[in-house]
């Protein structure tokens, strides 16, 4: 049988070494940001709003607010993504 490449695989493998330290410290679980902030997006072990693991280390500017969610956008190639992702992913 072909081996499955959907969007979580090798996914574990990616958040396993971070998992292993321990859980996110209350800081990034509370972090606020401002709009027009520059951010880089690191993946958290939880799975809540997981991003695409194709945006993992990629910097960019957050352009509003969806609830407790930002709207981050993101230069990939020449065209510019618009991603919403839970500040829990994202880091100054």
């Amino acid at each position: 049988m072909k081996r499955s490449k959907g969007k979580f695989s090798k996914r574990t493998r990616l958040l396993r070494k971070r998992a292993r330290k321990g859980t996110l410290p209350m800081r990034r679980l509370l972090s606020s940001f401002s709009i027009g902030d520059k951010v880089c997006i690191n993946l958290a072990p939880s799975q809540e709003g997981l991003p695409h693991p194709r945006y993992r280390g990629r910097h960019g500017i957050i352009v509003s607010m969806r609830g407790k969610a930002y709207m981050v956008e993101v230069k990939v190639g020449n065209s510019k993504k618009k991603i919403i992702i839970p500040g829990l992913h994202l880091k100054k």
